[in-house]
């Protein structure tokens, strides 16, 4: 039996599906947007421009808007999919940011790269994750894509300026100030009077981690200065902005080796 899930995501201009097909076969169609499409498990194969592909984990398969496809479970077996639907002026406004071109890239139809693949399907269950953090979701999402279009367009990006140093710190002193907030990666752009695709390429020029990345170990070394003064790991948490205790006993676990309770007795 066939199964499809349309999933919420933490970025709500991009939509998220989750399926298993199983022996089944879709005529001729096409999307109004981009479809990023991930197997995760089985093999299909589809028909596009007169060419034949067959694809399966590892393979990142990319349909544009208005393209004329189709595609299929192999002989009588079943795959399992994870689908990005973009829309195409998201797309096209990123690929514009990316490399001052206004049209809509042009990407081949699917491709082998385990690492990409990879970073596609931890972005899907990221976005999917009920207690998100806004600005990894925001982050990520552009970091992921942004590495599509620059390796899978044919097109050079332009080079990323540093941002100054003036910039940098008034970005540090907002984080500090709203630690325990959800932060947007909107809201950080703005600051700099950047679009968020060229703050994330600037911010990663000029401190070698992503804006995201930078916020999580800041969030962590607040909390290790707030144990060793006394706070509870509850109070911690949700003063370094975790919501989540266990999200945050795991990712001070990983980021120290042990546990936020060994630190408020030793």
């Amino acid at each position: 039996m066939n199964f499809v899930q349309f999933q919420k995501s933490a970025v709500p201009e991009i939509g998220l599906i989750q399926a298993q097909y199983k022996n089944h076969a879709f005529k001729s169609h096409y999307h109004l947007d981009f479809h990023i499409g991930l197997i995760s498990q089985g093999q299909q194969v589809f028909h596009y421009k007169g060419s034949k592909h067959q694809i399966g984990p590892g393979f990142v398969q990319v349909m544009m808007p208005d393209q004329v496809h189709d595609s299929k479970t192999l002989k009588k077996d079943s795959f399992t999919t994870k689908i990005f639907s973009l829309p195409t002026n998201w797309f096209v406004n990123l690929n514009n940011e990316l490399n001052n071109q206004h049209d809509i890239p042009s990407i081949q139809p699917c491709f082998e790269d385990v690492y990409l693949y990879q970073q596609l399907i931890e972005l899907h269950q990221l976005l999917n994750a009920e207690h998100s953090f806004k600005l990894a979701a925001d982050s990520l999402t552009l970091e992921v894509f942004s590495s599509l279009l620059e390796k899978y367009s044919g097109r050079s990006p332009l080079p990323a300026v540093a941002i100054g140093n003036k910039k940098l710190n008034l970005l540090k002193e907002y984080v500090v100030s709203h630690l325990n907030q959800r932060i947007h990666l909107e809201h950080l752009a703005r600051l700099c009077e950047l679009s968020e695709s060229q703050l994330l390429r600037q911010f990663k020029k000029q401190t070698g981690l992503t804006p995201y990345a930078w916020l999580a170990r800041l969030r962590l070394e607040q909390a290790l200065l707030l144990l060793k003064a006394g706070l509870s790991s509850t109070q911690v948490a949700y003063k370094v902005g975790f919501y989540d205790q266990a999200h945050f006993i795991k990712a001070f676990y990983q980021a120290y080796g042990l546990t936020p309770s060994l630190v408020q007795n030793s």
